[in-house]
């Protein structure tokens, strides 16, 4: 069992920057793959980054890719991301996923639903 906690969110300019963290519990923590969705009002969750159980394998959406950085620090059981460059249409509820050998092709399609989600943490991005 993995419990997800998001924080880092909030109300910030066009061209601002935020960092989301998310803090997961279990001594199992580094064995997960973790990713960030995103979902705006109005539209279905949308994968926003992968970043593989050892942290050596990342991927990106397309739309957010050289402005947003995904990490983590498995001694913390915690994942970041690094929001840079931000528009109003990153404004959406941001939420962290864990799953156990989801590769970054599985989360980026959610062929496979993770199994552990954070309630989420709300971004808006001002014009």
């Amino acid at each position: 069992q993995v419990q997800l906690v998001e924080s880092g969110g909030g109300l910030v300019q066009t061209g601002g920057s935020l960092r989301l963290s998310c803090a997961g519990s279990g001594r199992t923590f580094s064995s997960y793959a973790m990713a960030w969705f995103r979902q705006a009002p109005g539209r279905e969750r949308a994968f926003v980054a992968y970043i593989s159980a050892r942290g050596i394998i990342t991927d990106y959406a397309d739309i957010v890719k050289g402005r947003f950085t995904i990490s983590r620090d498995n001694a913390k059981n915690t994942v970041y991301l690094q929001m840079n460059s931000l528009k109003p249409e990153d404004t959406a509820v941001y939420y962290c996923a864990a799953d156990y050998g989801s590769t970054a092709a599985t989360m980026r399609s959610m062929t496979r639903v993770p199994e552990f989600w954070g309630q989420g943490t709300q971004v808006t991005v001002s014009s």
